[in-house]
């Protein structure tokens, strides 16, 4: 288990997080799109998980335009020295447990179903929303009991996924 400490991003931690996105992906977008979910004032919930009180990963849970309250999880991010040792999962489930506080119903994203099914995330309960990223990795998960309040009908991610 790890020493991790996760909290709410604070304005402070802007050039960190652009950081970590720069080194945990292949090219600059995520950090970019990350800049533009908090410029456009759709970034919902975004963590930090610090160690040593130096900043290591990053999740963010931005709106969706869905017929429920939903978010979008994406991106999460782990440096490649803190890997292999939970923290994603973490990130994850701590990102999951706030937006049940807050109120949300649903989450979807677009992943590994072999990663995220351990959260609850299933392609079956994502199946019948119509959305661009609609396939085999597009997955949701309820998140006040076990189904969504609607099963089906348009969803899309904050317009600064469009821009990927």
């Amino acid at each position: 288990m790890s020493t991790l400490k996760i909290r709410p991003e604070e304005q402070g931690d802007q050039s960190a997080v652009r950081a970590i996105l720069l080194r945990c992906f292949p090219g600059p977008e995520e950090a970019h799109l990350v800049d533009r979910l908090r410029a456009q004032g759709d970034a919902e919930i975004m963590l930090v998980g610090e160690e040593g009180g130096e900043p290591v990963a990053f999740v963010a849970l931005s709106r969706m335009r869905a017929p429920l309250k939903a978010l979008g999880l994406a991106p999460v991010a782990v440096l490649p020295e803190h890997r292999n040792r939970g923290i994603a999962a973490e990130m994850i489930l701590r990102a999951l447990a706030d937006a049940r506080q807050a109120g949300w119903e649903g989450v979807f994203l677009l992943g590994d179903p072999g990663f995220y099914n351990r959260f609850g995330f299933t392609v079956e309960v994502a199946q019948d929303f119509q959305s661009p990223y609609a396939g085999p990795h597009f997955m949701a998960l309820a998140l006040r009991g076990d189904q969504l309040p609607e099963t089906s009908g348009a969803v899309e991610y904050a317009p600064a996924f469009s821009e990927l």
